[in-house]
């Protein structure tokens, strides 16, 4: 009977330990208790890295396009950064150069290579289509390829205008020729320029993306990012700030949100009633 009794308490205290853990997993935790690095340290990631270089893009053609210079482009110590437009020919052509060596630029981050902007009419009328290309671009050492077409969209309200974008972009990050790193996004997206629109200071600039894409991995798997609620990026911050993204693919479905607003590498990721803190990669 001594002996049974001690086997009991073993096996209740056994089964309430089991319980505590298993709700502690279903609470929130860091994303050291995920083991798949898809989930852990990879798509979030990947596409707050591809999907900011793209709108940052779309902002200095931006920024050329209705100045035609990169006065604001370009620190005031540095003329590494020009603009030439070409509106004889058609369609028209705008080039941003940046110089065969890292140009530092008015925000701190370091570019190379050309942005090309080809387009009809005036730059900012309405339904008016920029396609864009690169040649040999590089921001922070990462290279930039593939295309995007923006068609400009007037809603008739003085200054509330934004973007359909289509995207077919790929970003490398490795600076090793032989050891390649492509993100490639795909996909159809909605631009709004929702702060700082009023200045030509680019600091102050903040978008909102919704719409839909897919997200290629350097490692092959594939994910479908539905935006749920729309992503912003700021000229100031390298990561999405806020935003949800409904997730399918290679893992299965997940649920990614990337914050409130604030300017950090904090991300969080619901996968079924489990709820983890990623911390996003630059």
């Amino acid at each position: 009977m001594y002996r049974n009794s001690n086997l009991s308490k073993f096996t209740l205290l056994a089964a309430v330990s089991l319980l505590t853990f298993t709700q502690c997993k279903r609470g929130t935790t860091d994303d050291n208790y995920l083991t798949n690095d898809d989930d852990r340290i990879g798509y979030a990631s990947d596409a707050s890295r591809i999907e900011f270089a793209n709108n940052d893009v779309l902002a200095l053609a931006d920024q050329a396009g209705i100045l035609y210079n990169a006065e604001y482009i370009r620190k005031s110590t540095s003329k590494c950064a020009t603009v030439a437009v070409d509106t004889i020919n058609s369609p028209h052509t705008l080039i941003i150069r940046f110089g065969d060596v890292d140009c530092e630029c008015a925000d701190g981050r370091l570019r190379r290579g050309s942005i090309v902007v080809k387009y009809n009419g005036r730059y900012l009328d309405t339904n008016q289509v920029h396609t864009i290309t690169y040649n040999n671009y590089y921001i922070n050492g990462n290279q930039l390829t593939g295309w995007v077409k923006a068609t400009r969209v007037d809603t008739t309200v003085v200054g509330d205008w934004y973007y359909r974008v289509q995207v077919n972009d790929s970003l490398n990050m490795s600076p090793d020729p032989l050891m390649s790193k492509h993100i490639v996004w795909s996909g159809n997206l909605m631009r709004k320029w929702v702060g700082g629109d009023k200045t030509n200071d680019r600091s102050d600039d903040y978008f909102s993306v919704s719409g839909s894409a897919t997200l290629t991995r350097p490692n092959g798997h594939v994910f479908n990012f539905n935006i749920a609620t729309p992503l912003q990026f700021a000229i100031g911050c390298d990561f999405a700030q806020s935003g949800v993204v409904n997730v399918t693919g290679y893992t299965g479905s997940r649920i990614l949100n990337y914050g409130s607003g604030t300017c950090d590498a904090a991300a969080q990721l619901n996968v079924g009633v489990h709820v983890y803190q990623l911390t996003l990669q630059k």
